[in-house]
């Protein structure tokens, strides 16, 4: 008698105990690099390996090089321009007061920058005297948004701030047309809201900024 296929046989036995439903583990695909050989596994691993960067002009000024902070398997993912002075100092980005107002928005909608949440810049160094990213600087330091986003496989991307939306977007318009409306970047949906910072500058935007996060808890509920 032919010794019975282990593979039938598992297949028997989960069904036996589970019915027709089968469970796997959902964990995240290798990466392949263009050269074909294996990208990061991990954004502590990727950190390392770029942390270094001398591509453009701002790694030569830059204080800290500022990677990004969050739960790695965020379903969120909130992408501002580029590190200000204080993200510049501490290596880390929003912190001070634009950053204690969007940990507080992020309360309101159940998350924080811990927990299913991941918060990054376009750039990862600082320009001077905060200036908006050059082209040729976007260029250079894309590629490495793109690797974050692949690590973290988040279901949305929210662009903070009307800089971060058209950077990422290509569209050189006022943040009032970019808001209420879905794109796509690297495949996933990206919404454009108000900067933290903009909202202390004017408080008259803060019920429209409240608005877009009820709409992203609300997304992200449903998917």
């Amino acid at each position: 008698m032919p010794n019975p296929d282990p593979t039938q046989q598992y297949f028997e036995q989960t069904k036996a105990l589970y019915g027709n439903e089968l469970f796997v583990r959902d964990e995240k695909l290798d990466i392949i690099m263009e050269d074909g050989s294996l990208g990061p596994k991990s954004l502590s691993e990727y950190s390392f390996q770029i942390s270094e960067c001398m591509k453009c002009g701002l790694g030569e000024k830059r204080d800290k090089f500022v990677f990004g902070v969050g739960d790695p398997n965020a379903n969120l993912l909130l992408i501002g321009e580029a590190p200000g002075e204080q993200e510049d100092i501490h290596g880390e980005p929003f912190v001070g007061r634009a950053g204690k107002l969007l940990d507080k928005i992020l309360t309101a909608i159940d998350r924080s920058r811990g927990d299913d949440v991941y918060i990054c810049n376009v750039l990862k160094c600082r320009p001077p005297n905060n200036r908006d990213p050059l082209p040729s600087e976007v260029e250079q330091c894309e590629s490495y948004l793109h690797m974050q986003i692949k690590l973290i496989q988040p279901k949305l991307i929210v662009a903070l701030g009307r800089v971060a939306g058209k950077t990422l977007l290509g569209l050189d318009v006022q943040l009032k047309e970019m808001r209420n409306e879905t794109y796509e970047y690297t495949g996933i949906p990206l919404r454009v809201t108000y900067h933290p910072a903009a909202l202390l500058r004017n408080s008259n935007f803060k019920a429209a900024a409240w608005d877009d996060f009820k709409w992203i808890r609300s997304f992200l509920e449903k998917n």
